[in-house]
């Protein structure tokens, strides 16, 4: 088969090339949690979903820890490769590895010495305290797993593998599906068989992941490491993608804690409907995002200026269409999307049905949001990036999640993701407006990095 030219080759044909490895691998990923908790939800009951959402932050810790070094540095190594500065590279793919390591060690020693303050923290109350333990342990142990999926499958991209990484999150997700069925029904493990399905998993695919750096097409090299200020770039790059994806544990943790406030564990209950439904669309969006992300970085590198337009331009379109389809799901068939994860009382029914309604209309333009903060990463515009990321994870949501309950109760929390999304969508337009009318020059600074200069 013909090696692909991001360079050269037609912008339509690389997009379809990565667009469909690339969602797989996403949504497959967002499968490992989603998995657990549609068997969770009929083999536990409705107060184990909750207690798995009460841990979804943790898992979004490790994955986007993952995204951190994996984007921070991927971006950085293609953008290296479109300067044809393979040893800039490869000491990009080194340094991040490193750091990767570094953070799989602290995450899992800090997990276990500190997990029944961390976990209280989270909202573990007595109801769930058993369920939340069992899966608890097990997901901290399998930290490292999480954040190295994460991290290969963004290298991979970087380094024209797509597929590969697509190969490797199916079969881990269909894995982790037979297990989770087996261990929590047969078996009758409960909790504890859910968290060893989501790891035995996540193992798999990350072995499929590795078999990469053995193939004549890897040019991810550990390189004795000559400038460690690399590493500093790696972080500022990564970090609005690592915003992006730890944002949601935040936002979880929020919702999670108003809920209980307001309408007690029923709610938990139905946001964690909500939030699997919504980690569905992020992931699928996530998907388009980095379809682009690759192909505009090195593009970019390359100082192709119409290639990247094209290339924002089918993202763009993509993303719109989604939008659509997710919103139209939400308002017609908010009862079959409930009726996916638990068998519902009438209680849960009648709660989640506005709900969904409300939520969904957050995914019309969270597509774009998701989009834009990726394009400006890969443009070498982390500030731009890392301020879409704030505004719609933390600074709006954090606020609006205790601001608006105080005059709509409930349905003020439900509306909040709507509110957040939209506010930051117009946002995104005004930094897109302003981008495309600055002119951007890259060049290297004398100790051979990359660097912006307006």
């Amino acid at each position: 088969m013909k090696k692909l030219n991001i360079l050269e080759d037609s912008v339509n044909k690389l997009f379809l090339r990565y667009l469909i490895p690339s969602i797989s691998a996403t949504l497959v990923t967002s499968i490992y949690i989603l998995a657990d908790t549609l068997m969770i939800g009929r083999g536990v009951g409705a107060i184990g979903i909750g207690a798995l959402n009460i841990l979804l932050p943790l898992f979004s810790l490790y994955f986007a820890t993952g995204l951190l070094f994996g984007t921070g540095g991927g971006v950085l190594m293609s953008i290296s490769k479109g300067r044809k500065d393979e040893k800039g590279a490869e000491e990009y793919f080194t340094i991040s590895f490193l750091l990767a390591t570094l953070f799989s060690v602290f995450y899992v020693t800090s997990g276990q010495l500190f997990f029944d303050p961390f976990t209280k923290f989270l909202g573990r109350n007595e109801a769930m305290d058993s369920m939340v333990r069992e899966y608890g342990r097990i997901l901290i142990f399998g930290a490292p797993l999480f954040l190295f999926s994460a991290f290969f499958q963004t290298f991979l991209r970087n380094d024209k593998a797509p597929k590969l990484a697509m190969i490797g999150v199916i079969a881990g997700g269909v894995f982790n599906i037979i297990l989770d069925y087996i261990l929590i029904f047969p078996l009758g493990m409960g909790m504890a068989g859910a968290a060893t399905a989501t790891l035995l998993g996540t193992s798999l695919t990350l072995l499929i992941l590795l078999t990469h750096l053995f193939s004549k097409d890897n040019s991810l090299k550990f390189v004795p490491i000559t400038a460690w200020n690399k590493a500093k770039e790696v972080f500022v790059n990564g970090f609005s993608s690592f915003l992006l994806e730890v944002c949601n544990g935040i936002v979880t943790f929020l919702f999670n804690r108003q809920l209980l406030t307001y309408v007690g564990d029923i709610g938990v209950v139905v946001y964690g409907i909500i939030s699997n439904s919504a980690l569905i669309v992020s992931s699928v969006n996530s998907g388009v995002a980095q379809t682009v992300q690759p192909l505009v970085a090195m593009n970019f590198g390359a100082n192709k200026k119409e290639r990247i337009k094209q290339i924002r331009h089918l993202g763009e379109r993509t993303v719109c269409l989604l939008g659509i389809l997710f919103v139209g799901i939400g308002l017609c068939f908010p009862s079959l999307v409930t009726k996916a994860f638990v068998n519902p009382t009438e209680e849960i029914l009648s709660m989640s049905i506005p709900a969904i309604r409300i939520y969904f209309l957050s995914f019309a333009v969270m597509g774009f949001n998701i989009l834009y903060s990726t394009w400006f990463q890969s443009t070498m515009k982390s500030g731009y990036a890392m301020a879409i990321c704030l505004l719609r994870g933390i600074i709006l949501s954090s606020i609006l999640v205790f601001v608006m309950p105080l005059y709509f109760g409930v349905i003020g929390i439900w509306s909040v993701m709507p509110v957040a999304e939209a506010f930051t969508f117009v946002v995104c337009r005004i930094l897109m407006n302003k981008s495309e009318k600055s002119r951007t020059q890259i060049a290297y600074t004398n100790n051979n990095r990359i660097s912006e200069i307006d």
